[in-house]
């Protein structure tokens, strides 16, 4: 039986969500993916590296797109493949990986699981052009597909169709040790911990550190995170921190 490798030699596997439409830039509609998909993606083991959002311009997508697909393991895309005019996502992606796009027989067929042929209008119709070379991701709530394109996976922006879409994606992603975490809570003001805090971070740099203040029902407080992918790292430096609370704690209690 072969050993698990140990988080140290595991590959550390990178994504960025890219977040398209006018609608999210102008306060409009109110962004719930970003959240849904980093932390599906950090439970399996994959680290979100980067967010972008960027407006209905087919410059913007492929210039964004261009960048994020070069730098990281995989690409999210939400948003911007609906029936309407626009809705240039799907346009944007052929561009970006200069590829033609048609209609595809494969997603006309899934928009025939909900409507009459009669139904399909050009708008409905604008759903089944799909960039050449692509794979279909499927949607089970309105039948009207999503792709993947190298390592680019386009899904829908209304957060009930793209879940449903990730759920599908989800078993096909590589994955990567996934990121532990611990979170003590200090008792003691943000400014109190600074320095200490900083001290060790310098000394478990396998780890990332962050504090966050917060109102408590006794006052102002700080959770302060600890996350690693490796379970003995995390230990030790949460240990550091646990004894740094104490100490501090002590100090301004005397």
């Amino acid at each position: 039986m072969t050993a698990e490798p140990s988080p140290a030699f595991q590959p550390v596997i990178t994504a960025a969500i890219l977040v398209i439409g006018d609608e999210i830039l102008s306060g409009r509609t109110k962004d719930k993916n970003i959240g849904y998909i980093a932390e599906y993606l950090t439970n399996i083991g994959i680290e979100l590296r980067e967010v972008r959002v960027v407006p209905d311009l087919t410059d913007e997508i492929v210039s964004a797109l261009n960048a994020l697909r070069s730098r990281y393991t995989y690409v999210f895309t939400t948003g911007g493949i609906g029936p309407t005019h626009d809705d240039i996502t799907a346009d944007a992606v052929a561009a970006a990986f200069g590829v033609p796009i048609d209609y595809d027989q494969r997603a006309i067929d899934m928009l025939l699981e909900r409507f009459p042929k009669d139904q399909l209008n050009e708008a409905r119709m604008r759903m089944t052009r799909i960039p050449a070379g692509a794979d279909l991701i499927a949607n089970s709530v309105s039948k009207a597909p999503g792709f993947k394109i190298g390592n680019v996976h386009v899904m829908a922006g209304v957060p009930a169709i793209m879940q449903a879409m990730l759920d599908v994606v989800g078993p096909t992603l590589k994955t990567g040790a996934k990121i532990l975490s611990e979170t003590v809570q200090a008792g003691l003001r943000e400014g109190d911990i600074g320095t200490p805090l900083a001290e060790i971070a310098k000394a478990h740099p396998d780890c990332s550190i962050g504090s966050y203040p917060f109102w408590s029902e006794t006052g102002p407080d700080t959770n302060i995170v600890v996350r690693s992918r490796d379970p003995e790292k995390l230990a030790l430096a949460t240990a550091a921190v646990k004894a740094m609370v104490e100490a501090e704690r002590s100090r301004l209690r005397h």
